[in-house]
């Protein structure tokens, strides 16, 4: 019998934020996938990179800063930095957690480039806020170089695009590591953004929400589920007012409704109702959970979350 594809989209909460919260975290985060694999799902993860991205990125420009003879760091390497330094945990923590039950996989990380439009209209309203403070001074200097910045209490912050994910480079190695039975961590914190060049891949000055990218990804692998681990239990209708309602259920048609009635967050749940929306599509299969992990790492399926489906 063909075993199922499922791909689990970690967000912030399920990673923690400084070296010593990632470590505890993705050991909570490797029970959970344990029991999917347990369950005998061929298995594929991808996680966010928010703030791990964003240490990388500030410590580089200050190492710049510092040493003006080195290169600055672009967003592009910092991105594939993150993947390497997150995979690193989450291939130990799920290894780890695994042989503890008995169960022998290899895990693996792959960096993962997802090629992006060049003429997306998120290149021309860049609007993802990252790296440190900076003075007038340094920002006046960013823009001479040509990136973008705006204006933040206390001073200046670097801006970038966020464009949406068309491929992703690296899926033929993640379909035969899957087809290897193997665990695949990848498009780490939406993947690293490159434009195609001919031949050629050139790193992007761009971030990817990675809910768009786990979607992307869960596409292109035919995968049957997508499960969305993020802040909350549910989706919830008109959230955090006292009409608040949570869902249990949603079809797609919901989804889109609830959408233009402009029920999601723009950069919280919507890009996640987006993703499940672009998965699931005509597909009477496939289905998208979105669901908070608890503090006791127990299984994430059944009965909790909101499950979303095509009917």
């Amino acid at each position: 019998m063909k075993k199922k594809k499922i791909v689990i989209a970690l967000g912030h909460e399920a990673l923690g934020t400084t070296l010593p919260e990632q470590k505890e975290a993705t050991r909570r985060t490797a029970k959970a996938v344990a029991d999917f694999i347990r369950e005998d799902y061929q298995v594929v993860i991808t996680h966010s990179n928010g703030p791990q991205v964003g240490m990388i990125h500030t410590a580089m420009n200050e190492f710049c800063r510092l040493h003006p003879e080195y290169t600055a760091t672009p967003m592009s390497v910092c991105s594939a930095m993150s993947q390497g330094y997150i995979g690193y945990d989450l291939q130990n923590a799920i290894r780890t957690e695994l042989l503890g039950k008995g169960i022998y996989k290899t895990v693996s990380t792959v960096l993962t480039q997802v090629v992006v439009d060049p003429y997306d209209e998120a290149f021309y309203q860049p609007g993802k806020i990252i790296g440190r403070l900076l003075t007038e001074q340094e920002a006046e200097a960013e823009e001479h170089k040509g990136n973008h910045v705006t204006k933040v209490d206390g001073g200046y912050r670097r801006i970038v695009a966020a464009p949406k994910p068309m491929d992703i480079v690296e899926i033929d190695a993640i379909r035969a590591l899957l087809d290897a039975d193997q665990i695949v961590v990848a498009c780490g914190g939406g993947g690293i953004p490159v434009l195609e060049q001919d031949h050629r891949l050139k790193g992007a000055s761009a971030v990817i929400e990675k809910d768009l990218a786990a979607g992307r990804l869960a596409e292109l692998l035919d995968a049957d589920m997508l499960v969305i681990l993020t802040s909350v239990d549910n989706v919830c209708l008109d959230y955090g007012t006292e009409q608040e309602k949570p869902l249990s259920t949603m079809t797609v048609a919901e989804a889109k409704r609830y959408i233009e009635q402009g029920q999601f967050g723009e950069g919280d749940m919507l890009p996640k109702i987006q993703a499940a929306i672009g998965f699931i599509g005509d597909s009477a299969i496939r289905s998208v959970l979105i669901t908070k992990l608890r503090g006791d790492a127990d299984q994430v399926s059944g009965g909790m979350g909101t499950m979303i489906r095509l009917k």
